[in-house]
């Protein structure tokens, strides 16, 4: 299974996330410490917005090792961002080819996945009949992750609403709810893990959930504080400025200060708000 960060608060280099703490997210592409392999060399992805030029973020994704990529670490020094997603690859469905890495995008929205979806191949004919023409064209890859951000946005994009993070929540449940009618239509015993994170820029949603109650899903924590700074190689979430604020949602804690993280429970979502106002709550599936 993969691991990911993302990042919203006052804008940040992305060096100070991907390369700058002891357990960095490339650290975790060779070196993972709270998932049974270690590696996750099967490519990666950034995802960051700079609104004054697009509402639509960027995106750079490889299929060569995160830890072996020049052009990322050239790169991450120089560029900047208030919010910022970035995977690592541990390949389970799908090629490892440049349409399966993740963040995937579309329009505004990102989402990245850690996890998987027990019996994809199974179920993947039924689940892709539900979208909408738009977004069933829109997959251009393998893997049950993208497939899985089409549903949700299927539902979402229903919503005639503005887009907020509630709404976001509520997409997410009917999706899992969907996603749980479909496996069980077609018999499927196999779990689905699905730690995932999406944004459009202004909030973060992200869930630590598996299907089966009996088993814990992948790690996932949250940090927040006034700002996350890296100094003669020490990283902090500091907390010198209550008006300003940032938060970390992270697969595996990049840093030794335990008191930074706290790990987000079992079925659970964390609610960014565009405040960065932080929520914790059960997942209602």
């Amino acid at each position: 299974m993969c691991r990911f960060l993302a990042y919203k608060g006052a804008p940040i280099t992305l060096d100070k996330l991907l390369y700058q703490p002891k357990n960095s997210l490339i650290r975790q592409s060779y070196k993972a410490q709270e998932r049974p392999e270690p590696l996750n060399g099967d490519g990666f992805g950034v995802g960051w917005y700079v609104p004054e030029l697009d509402p639509e973020p960027a995106v750079f994704v490889s299929t060569t090792p995160a830890w072996n990529n020049r052009n990322l670490r050239y790169n991450a020094p120089k560029l900047r961002s208030h919010c910022i997603f970035a995977h690592v690859r541990a390949a389970s469905v799908g090629d490892v080819s440049e349409a399966n890495c993740h963040p995937f995008h579309y329009k505004q929205f990102l989402f990245m996945h850690n996890g998987n979806i027990g019996g994809f191949q199974a179920v993947k004919r039924r689940l892709r009949s539900r979208l909408s023409d738009e977004l069933y064209n829109w997959i251009q890859g393998q893997t049950d992750s993208e497939h899985f951000f089409a549903l949700f946005l299927n539902n979402l994009l229903q919503q005639k609403t503005a887009k907020s993070a509630n709404d976001a929540v509520a997409a997410l449940e009917t999706t899992i709810a969907e996603l749980k009618e479909i496996t069980g239509q077609h018999g499927i015993k196999e779990p689905a893990h699905l730690n995932v994170v999406l944004t459009e820029g202004n909030w973060l949603v992200a869930s630590r959930y598996v299907t089966d109650t009996a088993l814990m899903p992948p790690t996932l924590y949250h940090s927040e504080g006034s700002h996350f700074e890296c100094e003669n190689g020490v990283c902090r979430m500091h907390r010198t400025d209550p008006a300003e604020h940032a938060v970390l949602i992270v697969s595996e804690k990049l840093t030794e200060a335990q008191e930074d993280w706290h790990k987000v429970p079992a079925n659970h979502v964390v609610i960014v708000g565009h405040d960065l106002s932080v929520g914790v709550l059960p997942i209602n599936v």
